[in-house]
């Protein structure tokens, strides 16, 4: 049977070296090559999707590939596809980056300029070791082959403009409709999602931040399960112990959370610190809430620009959603379109704090009235940005399961955007 081998190189040069050698191993059937982190996962979730025998024995990773780095590329295949054996090309294979590679979960190392004997050795025996993997797994055991969880991000333009809310009602609207969801507090040292579901807890997002390798059951023992069906990965009660979640910490925790659940939702707060930005980078959706109003507009545009000086998201592929919205305000969805250079959502949030008082107050906004105008606005954002699972035939349109008279995902027609 032949070795399939996906090569992940960004450079041109390194591109015809890599395949040259690879075509002339015995038994190899090399793969159109992937330029980037995004081509390389996006097409391991798409063959992960049809079936785990239709992956790659083998990735070979070059150092220089982006944007995401190699050793934290590694970390994610493996996490998501825990059959395919991962090789890293690199200029320094010494004892530091080879125990490094190891630790992010690489099954081999090869040494540039490339020679073809140490090339061969390597790829076989990973070949070997992936097969193997798979036969003694089969088709059950613990093994992840979907395609990967959407990883949604909320981001505040300034505090107070309904971040955690938005979030929190995203998650419900995504879990009721019958999609395993993971609600996370990534609010590190202000976070509030506990206070609003009325959760005790005891385990954090800090207690992953040194785990090397988060196991499903690693995860479990951090994860809350609240009544709604929720998992809920919540922020430190102890905000000092925030400091404790690096940006590489985020990246693996978001892994983890994205092979066990269909939806995540991220609650990042207004302040971007390491890890918020490693979320917010490697997000599927990053959605970014302000209000109609000159400060929280100002903000969105700051923190919009912050990101793309950062490298961390672009504009284009920001989405902002506007909360507090009448028809009366001067700034309207589409004038913040223009102003920050984003998209902007077409369900806006109506301003109507006296629904939302009582079940903030009590700490219980899963409970909020269905006939809430917001909460009917947040669940038809969650249907806009298709976080919700259609309806089975027979269903009433717009009811969720565990969601009692809830409206489902409709557009609102004064939406804007």
């Amino acid at each position: 049977m032949p070795t399939r081998i996906l090569p992940a190189v960004g450079d041109a040069d390194a591109v015809r070296s890599v395949t040259t050698l690879l075509s002339q191993l015995p038994d190899a059937e090399p793969v159109a090559p992937v330029v980037d982190s995004t081509q390389l996962v996006d097409t391991l979730a798409r063959l992960a999707a049809e079936s785990v025998d239709e992956l790659p024995e083998v990735v070979v990773v070059h150092e220089r590939i982006g944007p995401v780095p190699a050793l934290e590329l590694i970390r994610e295949v493996a996490l998501r596809f825990p059959a395919v054996g991962v090789i890293l090309v690199t200029s320094d294979p010494g004892p530091a980056l080879f125990q490094a590679a190891m630790d992010h979960g690489a099954r081999g190392l090869v040494a540039l300029p490339l020679s073809y004997e140490e090339l061969a050795s390597r790829v076989h025996a990973v070949a070997q070791w992936s097969v193997g993997v798979r036969r003694h797994l089969g088709s059950g055991g613990d093994v992840f082959t979907g395609a990967g969880g959407t990883v949604v991000t909320v981001s505040g333009a300034k505090g107070g403009v309904g971040t955690s809310l938005t979030a929190i009602q995203l998650a419900l609207a995504a879990q009721a409709s019958g999609r395993p969801t993971a609600l996370v507090d990534m609010d590190l040292q202000t976070g509030d999602i506990a206070s609003y579901l009325d959760v005790q807890f005891r385990r954090s997002v800090a207690d992953l931040a040194t785990i090397t390798d988060i196991s499903p059951r690693v995860l479990a023992d951090a994860v809350f399960r609240h009544d709604t069906g929720l998992a809920l990965l919540l922020a430190p009660g102890e905000g000092e112990r925030g400091e404790e979640v690096t940006d590489r910490a985020a990246r693996q925790i978001v892994g983890a959370l994205r092979s066990r659940y269909e939806v995540v939702v991220i609650d990042c707060g207004a302040q971007l610190g390491g890890a918020g930005a490693a979320a917010v980078e490697t997000a599927d959706t990053a959605l970014l809430v302000t209000t109609p109003d000159v400060v929280a507009v100002r903000g969105a545009k700051r923190a919009v620009r912050m990101w793309d000086r950062l490298q961390i998201r672009k504009a284009e592929e920001t989405t902002v959603v506007v909360n507090r919205h009448t028809r009366s305000t001067e700034i309207q969805p589409a004038l913040i379109q223009k102003i920050t250079g984003t998209l902007v959502a077409a369900t806006a949030v109506p301003a109507n704090f006296k629904e939302l008082q009582g079940a903030v107050d009590a700490g219980r906004v899963h409970e909020l009235d269905s006939r809430s105008t917001v909460k009917q606005a947040l669940w038809a954002l969650a249907g806009e940005l298709g976080l919700v699972r259609a309806a089975e035939p027979g269903r009433k349109a717009g009811r969720f399961r565990g969601d009692r008279g809830a409206t489902g995902a409709r557009r609102r027609k004064d939406g804007g955007g």
